[in-house]
């Protein structure tokens, strides 16, 4: 797997490829040269636990025939203060599902996705807890 960040001002505004030709935007904030032209690298951080167990809560759930109609992720991210350096020192997702779920299953779904499946999850510091919810809609 490789990205490719091309610089795209004189300032801190990156374009980020894949190999399929995918791309995103990054920026920094303000304070360090950034214009709002894309996202910040800890929101990528948070976008990919995200999309990390999503992806595996939308594979179980289909592999279960749950019919999953739609689903919302909400992640929050809480970050040391008052050093140069501010990792997450915790992260929390909150999952809204849509559909005529079997409650139980759903939940086990997301448990498996977020605390045993997600690759990026398994790649932060251990220190960095992932906590979760659900929330059911009809």
């Amino acid at each position: 797997m490789e990205i490719i960040l091309k610089r795209l001002n004189q300032n801190v505004h990156f374009e980020a490829t894949n190999a399929d030709g995918s791309t995103v935007h990054i920026d920094g904030s303000p304070a360090i040269g950034g214009e709002g032209k894309g996202m910040r690298p800890m929101e990528l951080l948070l976008t990919a636990v995200a999309s990390c167990s999503v992806f595996d809560i939308v594979s179980i759930l289909q592999k279960q025939r749950e019919p999953l109609e739609d689903v919302q992720i909400s992640a929050r991210g809480k970050r040391g203060e008052g050093a140069d350096v501010k990792p997450f020192t915790e992260i929390k997702l909150v999952f809204t599902l849509k559909g005529a779920l079997n409650q139980e299953k759903a939940r086990r779904a997301v448990s498996l996705a977020v605390e045993k499946y997600c690759s990026v999850g398994a790649s932060l510091d251990p220190n960095i807890p992932v906590s979760w919810d659900v929330v059911f809609e009809d």
